[in-house]
């Protein structure tokens, strides 16, 4: 009897020894300032970026604004090697900025971006697609129109539309910030069809919300706001909305937010794109906590950050055509 009790203490011992370490291991902290490192640089306008499975960075690029066709998909690989997806996307200039494909999302071997410019949303199976491939053709990949039901919502006066950011929720579906309609929009996988799912209010001052980033953290929705012109310091709000479509503020006193992203813990990080006077000031361009804490500064108009692994994030800059490797 003693050795059989004595072989069950060995045994838990031995379990413990593996399982019991992570079941009271030590969380891991937030950030409280990143460190900033190149990564890719040279690139026309990027706006939005994803990461596969395989740490691939998928990255938006506008393009050069002059009402032509030069916007871009690309993949660029850990190694840092470029590879661009599919090419032949409108770009323009809109009051001073470049615009085109905005924020993608890659979930199960499928790519998935917004070209607010022409109102739709593509779905592409880049399963097969490698570094060092030739590109796709933009009229291979399946699109859908996603303008078309935000103008008939007639959110606005004057009627607008800018698809700009989208995410999964809870349900599987998908969820599409569009800026111009000051909506989110949700779309049925299996089915394809679109329907409200929750409208934002106004400003303070009256202007529009201008919705930017949007994330689910396992219980709710986490959605950015820009804020309209003349994107007033302390306007803009980290917005909750629950499963049910229920908007309420869940953080305030920000400005001109444009990306957001979770944390290891589930905790929004955010980026301010920067402060506005003659144009976006430069270097006035921020990486923040939910509280409003600086992580990161100094930056010229960032538009996306997405982590990868526990604490590393890359890190959008726009004006100066960088992706950069953030630690902590």
């Amino acid at each position: 009897m003693k050795k059989v009790i004595l072989s069950l203490t060995v045994l838990a011992l031995a379990i413990c020894s593996t399982s019991c370490v992570t079941d009271h291991a030590q969380p891991i902290e937030e950030p409280m300032r990143f460190q900033s490192a190149p990564f890719v640089s040279q690139l026309k306008a990027p706006i939005g970026i994803a990461l596969d499975e395989s740490g691939n960075i998928w990255v938006t690029e506008a393009g050069t604004g002059n009402n032509n066709d030069d916007a871009s998909i690309a993949m660029i690989t850990p190694s840092g090697q470029k590879t661009v997806f599919v090419a032949g996307l409108k770009s323009i200039t809109n009051l001073g900025s470049v615009e085109g494909p905005s924020k993608l999302l890659y979930k199960d071997a499928k790519l998935y971006f917004l070209h607010g410019v022409n109102g739709k949303l593509y779905i592409a199976d880049v399963s097969a697609f490698k570094p060092g491939d030739a590109p796709v053709s933009l009229a291979a990949i399946p699109s859908h129109d996603i303008r078309g039901f935000v103008e008939k919502q007639q959110y606005t006066n004057p009627v607008n539309s800018n698809a700009f950011e989208l995410a999964f929720g809870p349900d599987n579906n998908l969820y599409i910030v569009d800026a111009g309609g000051n909506a989110i929009i949700k779309r049925d996988q299996a089915t394809g069809e679109l329907s409200e799912f929750a409208t934002l209010p106004k400003t303070a001052e009256g202007k529009d919300a201008v919705p930017t980033g949007i994330v689910y953290d396992g219980s709710k929705f986490l959605v950015s706001i820009l804020t309209g012109v003349p994107f007033t310091a302390g306007a803009a709000k980290i917005y909750q909305i629950t499963p049910a479509g229920v908007v309420s503020e869940y953080k305030t006193n920000f400005t001109t937010l444009i990306g957001i992203t979770l944390s290891v813990n589930n905790k929004p990080i955010v980026i301010q794109h920067g402060t506005f006077g003659m144009g976006f000031t430069a270097g006035t361009g921020k990486v923040l906590d939910e509280n409003g804490n600086t992580l990161l500064d100094g930056l010229s108009q960032p538009t996306d950050i997405v982590r990868y692994g526990e604490k590393t994030y890359y890190l959008v800059s726009y004006k100066d055509g960088t992706i950069s490797k953030l630690s902590y």
